[in-house]
């Protein structure tokens, strides 16, 4: 995954609470077995029973920061939810509160979930599609009038953000001790080492 430290850009509203992972990314999408090419099927039953459905709108379309009301991401655990919100194109994703196993599926991709305060989101919701950064370098989102809003983050989840790490880049971190376990541990039977 690309290491993320800083996005500015505009911001589409998606003004609504408990958003699930199934009105993410509805289950009849989840016979892919590629990580790719989910996001065409972000939202779709709202995208085919609103006529102006607001995503679609094209000042909001581009727009690389999604800002949403609490307990996004609620449901079920399916990977697939972030992996079409960064097929779409957003990088970030702002809102009060995020579901747990949701927002942890987020970092591992490297898409980015930022809990702000209900009075700032309320901002952002009315001001979309404002331009704002989001700086994970320094924890801060800047609001379209320019003042800073800080945020937290779990600290290893920023560590792997910020140098671009997901599962398999830290697992190949430490080649050199698996590597080394390989050659030494005790083992019945023929070798599967093959790394090289």
């Amino acid at each position: 995954m690309e290491p993320f430290t800083t996005v500015t850009g505009t911001t589409a509203p998606l003004d609504r609470a408990n958003v699930d992972t199934d009105q993410i990314m509805p289950k009849e999408f989840l016979k892919r077995i590629e990580r790719t090419g989910f996001g065409e099927f972000i939202f779709h039953n709202w995208r085919q029973e609103e006529d102006d459905f607001v995503l679609e709108r094209p000042e909001f379309r581009d727009a690389p920061i999604l800002v949403a009301g609490p307990n996004f991401g609620s449901g079920s655990s399916r990977e697939h939810a972030p992996w079409g919100l960064q097929d779409w194109g957003y990088k970030v994703v702002i809102a009060p509160s995020f579901a747990d196993i949701f927002r942890s599926n987020c970092g591992k991709i490297g898409l980015l979930t930022v809990e702000l305060g209900e009075a700032d989101v309320r901002e952002l919701l009315d001001s979309a599609p404002a331009e704002i950064t989001v700086s994970l370098e320094d924890r801060t989102v800047t609001m379209p009038d320019g003042r800073s809003v800080a945020f937290e983050i779990d600290e290893k989840v920023r560590e792997n953000l910020l140098n671009g790490w997901d599962d398999i880049a830290l697992t190949l971190l430490r080649e050199d001790r698996i590597a080394e376990y390989e050659r030494t541990r005790e083992r019945q039977g023929p070798s599967t080492l093959s790394l090289g």
